[in-house]
């Protein structure tokens, strides 16, 4: 069976985010979407890692898990969750960030609390 690639991953993921809010609606904390969100997608034949430690690489040395990243699909794509009013520039750069230090391409920032999903999904990419 033929790898998927990070555009068929992000087409699924999209899928999956619109059945889950459309399930839901907004205003729920973030662990739930996320809970949700990682069975809808392992539904659908991926592979989902919750809260995977991201290490910091400093003065060439490995130092403790510094940060968690909430979803990471088939270990290509990245997604970030957030249930907020608003999302601020440093959410975006924080995914940005995850990618590179990550060495993945694709990162999803998905706002559960909006009031039309598709204006709370960003991709963001890293070389891809």
């Amino acid at each position: 069976m033929k790898e998927k690639t990070e555009n068929e991953i992000s087409y699924l993921i999209r899928g999956a985010i619109f059945k889950v809010y459309n399930e839901l609606g907004p205003g729920l904390l973030e662990s739930v979407y996320e809970t949700v969100l990682s069975y809808e997608l392992e539904k659908e034949g991926l592979s989902v890692k919750r809260q995977l430690g991201l290490p910091i690489f400093y003065d060439d040395i490995e130092l403790e898990t510094g940060f968690r990243l909430d979803l990471v699909v088939n270990n290509k794509v990245i997604i970030e969750i957030k249930s907020v009013e608003t999302l601020a520039k440093v959410h975006h750069k924080q995914v940005l960030t995850y990618l590179k230090m990550s060495g993945l391409k694709l990162g999803i920032l998905v706002n559960f609390n909006v009031d039309d999903i598709t204006k709370g999904i960003f991709r963001k990419v890293n070389g891809l």
